[in-house]
């Protein structure tokens, strides 16, 4: 039976994708508000950093899946990851000629950008030991692609069959437009990306997205007012009506203004309704604090679910 080590685990989005498929794993996670999420939900969970493991850490786990931060390379965060990416692709290529390179990253910027290497070195260390990880899943902003496609070519090196892409999560079902950068490889089956169930959103176009009425319990319609990407400039807060999938979930989803049509303020989202627009459970317990951050930094299950899929041939 296929088991799954997750690195950079964060509250449960790629392990109850897992669940959804039925692969059972275990999240190494350092953020104590997350891991008392995971734990509620009943995910197996390491409280822990994950450069301090390995994989003879976890012998039992044949596939290795991840979804590294992101903050220094979205958009929206410090721009230093994008900044450095050289620095991050001259440092990849060390790695695969067997180079330890974990005191050179400490030169960056900011640590959480090598943060995104981490699934390589395990990765190595696993071929290393003649344990390879039949299955790698790794999933992040799509600035990270290059990376992903760099990396691509190293586990090709290793045997590895790898598909690489950024794909839409409204397109597996998800009630949020949300892009992300997917590497998919293995040892065993032709690695292929998930093939999408539904049109990608275009607004006053054709849509078959899910949307923000079918998953929320709402007794009115209502237009959700975004603070995303406008760098607080008012005039450029852009509107979704529910009918329509929700913007990108952030840490700020909770900034977002709910108005009823004629204008009236409505409750903002909860938290439970905040997970339902990443695909959790309504029931999904959130712990501890920081939740909506949480939910912001989740991989949407919905989405980790389609990609597992397609990643063991499910």
């Amino acid at each position: 039976m296929t088991k799954m080590v997750g690195l950079f685990a964060g509250p449960g989005g790629l392990c109850w994708g897992g669940e959804l498929v039925g692969v059972k794993s275990v999240g190494i996670e350092w953020d104590a508000n997350a891991c008392a999420t995971r734990r509620a939900a009943g995910l197996e969970t390491v409280q822990g950093d994950v450069r301090q493991y390995g994989p003879k850490d976890f012998p039992e786990c044949t596939t290795l899946a991840a979804g590294p931060p992101c903050q220094t390379f979205t958009t929206t965060g410090t721009g230093t990851g994008r900044e450095q990416l050289s620095m991050v692709l001259a440092y990849m290529d060390l790695m695969a000629l067997g180079i330890d390179v974990r005191n050179d990253l400490k030169q960056l910027k900011d640590e959480r950008t090598g943060l995104v290497l981490e699934p390589l070195r395990w990765a190595l260390e696993a071929h290393g030991l003649g344990t390879p990880y039949r299955t790698i899943v790794l999933e992040q902003v799509p600035a990270v692609l290059p990376v992903w496609e760099a990396m691509a070519d190293v586990l090709t090196g290793l045997g590895y069959s790898v598909a690489t892409g950024v794909l839409r999560t409204e397109r597996y079902g998800v009630p949020q437009t949300r892009k992300r950068a997917v590497l998919v490889a293995s040892l065993d089956l032709t690695a292929q990306l998930p093939v999408a169930t539904h049109l990608p959103y275009a607004k006053n176009g054709i849509n078959d997205c899910v949307t923000m009425d079918e998953v929320l319990d709402r007794p009115e319609p209502f237009t959700v007012i975004s603070n995303y990407g406008t760098g607080g400039d008012a005039s450029k807060r852009g509107q979704r009506t529910s009918d329509e999938p929700a913007f990108t979930v952030t840490g700020k989803v909770s900034r977002n203004r709910v108005v009823a049509l004629d204008g009236t303020e409505l409750p903002r989202f909860t938290h439970a309704e905040a997970g339902a627009l990443q695909s959790f459970p309504h029931s999904y317990p959130w712990s501890g604090k920081d939740i909506p951050q949480q939910i912001g930094n989740a991989v949407p299950p919905l989405f980790a679910a389609a990609v597992l899929r397609a990643a063991l041939g499910l």
